[in-house]
């Protein structure tokens, strides 16, 4: 970490909703380790106040000047998807650590130029999914290395919420649709049983709408030693979000909101992992959860690494080539998919 300091200055990048609450979750962590030093908005106005809400000193009214904060250790990018890629590339060149909102970028050939860039540039990228940081998450990698479960035979798993009433689910060049946003966390679920490997074959179905915009997506993917996976998620209706990991010696199910897990059902004994309370409103349930990413980050800075194991720049990678495949075979095309 730059200069002797043991505390990781964090920049924001962006005053939405997932901002607020990834601020409001490292005020859970102890204020010695975890420090918000500046936000930056498009506006300055918004900077200045999403400043005054959560206490933070100094307001950017561009992005430019926050990579240029020689106090910052790390930026948390929380923009909307379309615009990770320029965030990344501008906070990378400037030599700045790096926590990017899932999905990292819109397709596999922008988060390979992301990659590429935080290499050169030597600084730690990881692209924020949460939920693999999680403790229940944590539990599950544990019981999974092992074998615990036997031999791995089938994960299922669904995701749905109504997010049609927000603007950048209507509208292509806002990154709308389901597959890159709420598709994802059944991916990197499905990825983190199956380790990392390359599913050898996928085949997907989707109702979409006259944009292109995909808004209910089925997909059955195929690992090697006959073990599948099948999702379902949804951006226009409420589903059951919940997820069940099968295999020869039992279950483990993650009974609600799959994407921030707080309680694991290992073969019919539930264990709850309660999230601390926030210290402001959150826009999100369970957004404390935040926390445990953030912390994997400092780690990281601390031990010197450029990359965290639990969400890897391949797993990134897998993560951007499935999505463009299961896009590929719905027809859903984004305009940097020409560029």
């Amino acid at each position: 970490m730059s200069g002797c300091s043991t505390n990781t200055r964090w920049g924001i990048c962006g005053t939405g909703f997932i901002t607020n609450d990834f601020t409001v979750a490292l005020r859970t962590l102890p204020p010695g380790e975890h420090q918000v030093v500046a936000v930056a908005a498009r506006s300055l106005k918004d900077a200045q106040e999403f400043a005054k809400k959560h206490s933070i000193s100094r307001a950017y009214g561009s992005y430019e000047e926050l990579a240029k904060d020689p106090d910052v250790d790390a930026v948390y990018i929380g923009v909307i998807h379309p615009y990770h890629h320029s965030a990344c590339l501008l906070f990378t060149n400037a030599k700045k650590n790096v926590l990017c909102e899932k999905p990292l970028a819109m397709n596999s050939r922008e988060v390979q130029e992301i990659l590429a860039s935080a290499k050169k540039n030597n600084v730690f990228l990881m692209e924020a999914v949460w939920t693999r940081f999680f403790p229940a998450s944590a539990e599950i990698r544990r019981l999974l290395a092992q074998k615990e479960l036997g031999d791995l035979k089938l994960v299922v798993i669904e995701f749905g919420v109504p997010l049609m009433h927000l603007v950048r689910s209507l509208k292509k060049e806002l990154g709308a649709g389901t597959i890159i946003d709420i598709g994802l966390y059944c991916l990197q679920f499905i990825s983190m049983v199956y380790n990392g490997e390359k599913p050898e074959s996928i085949k997907a179905t989707a109702v979409c709408q006259a944009e292109g915009i995909d808004e209910t997506v089925g997909v059955v993917l195929k690992y090697s030693n006959n073990r599948l996976a099948v999702f379902t998620c949804s951006s226009v209706m409420e589903l059951r979000n919940n997820a069940i990991i099968v295999g020869s010696k039992g279950t483990i199910q993650v009974p609600e909101t799959v994407w921030s897990p707080t309680s694991l059902d290992v073969n019919g004994k539930v264990t709850q992992y309660p999230l601390p309370e926030p210290g402001l409103p959150l826009s999100y349930m369970n957004g404390t959860g935040m926390r445990y990413e953030a912390e994997e980050v400092r780690q990281c800075l601390l031990k010197g690494l450029k990359e965290s194991s639990i969400m890897s720049h391949s797993d990134s990678m897998l993560m951007a080539e499935l999505e463009d495949e299961i896009r590929r075979q719905v027809g859903v095309v984004y305009s940097q998919d020409s560029k």
